[in-house]
């Protein structure tokens, strides 16, 4: 049943995301990328510490046995940081835009 109701709050919150982002004009999309990076960071640490749960390990790599919260901690910190720095990249792209010459 928990797997249920989880399953349900993320097809909702995908729904709902899809409707917001296709509202915002093109125009917006880079500046709310900026706000974006901070949420970005939040998620970063919330990988960091899923990835160092300690949970039952499936594969052993490097001496350290990575279980399934591990490797999906892994995973969601690698694609936080691509988000981050690609939101940075993008941000100041954006700002060096503005600058007189």
């Amino acid at each position: 049943m928990d797997f249920i109701v989880a399953l349900s709050i993320f097809v909702l919150a995908v729904f709902l995301g899809i409707e917001l982002i296709s509202k915002v004009p093109p125009t917006l999309h880079t500046p709310l990328m900026s706000g974006a990076n901070a949420i970005s960071g939040i998620t970063m640490v919330g990988a960091i510490l899923s990835a160092g749960g300690d949970d039952a390990g499936l594969i052993q790599f490097l001496g350290y046995d990575w279980g399934v919260s591990s490797i999906l901690g892994f995973l969601a910190l690698v694609f936080a940081t691509i988000n981050v720095v690609g939101g940075f990249l993008v941000t100041d792209r954006m700002h060096r835009m503005f600058i007189k010459k």
